[in-house]
This record gives structure tokens, C-alpha cells and sequence, in this order.
């Protein structure tokens, strides 16, 4: 993860996307996911480097094994790294995704992982797929592409964009696209950068929609009422800020 987008960490992305966490979610899959890429990381590390390679090549989402119909590679590549994370970025996504489940509620955050990392997936393999050469397949065809980052990117998007305040929902939102942006720009991009600014901008219309759902529905307030209860109607009530 960029050391620029770990400033959105501390600054109004997560602070405001959990000033309506309701005081008992308590986010259990955030940690059980985050221990067990990490286990599988030093697991597969211990390997020979031929035998791990072919492992984690077997379940990559590279055009190969998505054109041969192997769409389980679509779930087994979000929980296989190339290597173990390191502590920054474990600590990251650790924050990242406990955030939004505790913010949404466990199904909704694990949604919002899963379609930022599938959609992206799919869209990378969609705009790959004409301009590789897989009969033999090149080196960018057989690719390694495993990891958690296309779901971290959506999580981070969708938690920006669901941000309550206006002025600090737009910055976190414009920053995080353009930190997506800048590499994609770039002479020596790769198709994962092009996967990470998708899954960004994926997670951002979820988080959109999310937030628009709770502003009508009133979910998750600060004040601890139930779903849908209002104490005063109050100008401009179901509109988000």
C-alpha cells in the first residue's frame, strides 16, 4: 500500500466512517481473515520456490486459468499472498476491514470485499484478455496474481465515499481515486495497477450506495436507535450530508 494512502487511515476516512458504529459490532472476520492470508503466507513459504510458484500460479486470476473456466481461482487468490505481509500493511488492512465491519455488519463489509476483488478481477481479465498471447501463454498470461489488495482497495474506497461529512467525504474520495490514477499513468504500469484504481472506483459506488441506504434508513446512528427510528424529523432527514 502506498505510504501516501495510509494517511487517509489517520486522518477523516476512518474517524468519520465510525462516528455511527453501532456499540456492539464487535468485527470478528476482519481478524480471522487477516491471521489466516498471514498463516497461509508462511505456510506456503516454506516451500521449494518451483512447487510455490506452481501453487499460487494455480490460483491466480491470470488470463489462463480464467479462460479455462477455473473461476474458483476468483475466491482462493483473495486468500494467497506471494509472500507474508509485513506488519505495516497487515496492521492496514487489518484497520481497514474491521472498520467496515464494524461500521456495516459482517455480511455487508464481506460484500463489499468480495465484489471490489471480483469485479476487478473480471475487469483486468476483461481488458487482458485480447492483448495477451496465451497459445503459449506469455509470461503476463500465466502471471502470479493472488493477494488481498483489489479488496483492501474497494473496502478503503467504499469506506471514504460512506463518510457522513461532505467536504471530508469528497477529499478522502478525490484523494484515494488519485493516488489510484497516478501509477496507472505511469511508463512502467502493470495490469495491478489498473486493478487497484478499478477496485477503488468500485468500492466507491458501493460505499455511495451504502451511505444513501442508511441516510433514508437511518442505520447505524450515533444515537443507539434502532433501524428506521427517528426522534424529530428534522430538516433535510434522509438525504445524506
Amino acid at each position: 500500500m502506498p505510504k501516501a494512502a495510509s494517511r487517509f487511515l489517520r486522518r477523516g476516512v476512518l474517524p468519520g466512517a465510525v462516528s455511527r458504529v453501532r456499540p456492539a459490532a464487535v468485527p470478528w472476520l476482519a481478524p480471522l481473515y487477516v491471521s489466516a492470508v498471514q498463516l497461509g503466507a508462511y505456510a506456503t513459504a516454506r516451500l521449494p520456490d518451483r512447487r510455490r510458484t506452481e501453487l499460487l500460479r494455480a490460483h491466480s486470476t491470470n488470463v489462463v486459468n480464467l479462460r479455462a473456466g477455473r473461476w474458483r481461482t476468483l475466491a482462493t487468490s483473495a486468500v494467497l499472498v506471494e509472500q507474508p505481509l509485513s506488519l505495516p500493511y497487515a496492521a492496514a488492512l487489518l484497520t481497514v476491514l474491521g472498520t467496515a465491519e464494524a461500521r456495516w455488519g459482517t455480511r455487508r463489509a464481506a460484500a463489499v470485499f468480495a465484489a471490489g476483488h471480483t469485479g476487478a478481477c473480471l475487469l483486468v481479465y476483461a481488458g487482458l484478455r485480447g492483448r495477451v498471447r496465451t497459445d503459449p501463454p506469455d509470461a503476463t498470461a500465466q502471471a502470479v496474481d493472488v493477494g488481498a489488495s483489489y479488496g483492501f482497495h474497494a473496502t478503503l474506497g467504499a469506506l471514504a465515499a460512506a463518510v457522513p461529512h461532505r467536504g471530508t467525504r469528497t477529499a478522502a474520495t478525490a484523494g484515494l481515486l488519485a493516488l489510484g490514477t497516478w501509477p496507472v499513468l505511469r511508463r512502467t504500469r502493470t495490469f495491478t495497477d489498473a486493478g487497484h484504481l478499478t477496485a477503488t472506483a468500485l468500492g466507491v459506488m458501493r460505499g455511495a450506495g451504502i451511505r444513501r441506504r442508511a441516510g433514508r434508513t437511518g442505520i447505524g446512528r450515533a444515537d443507539g436507535q434502532g433501524p428506521g427510528r427517528r426522534t424529530r424529523p428534522g430538516p433535510g432527514r434522509g438525504h445524506p450530508a
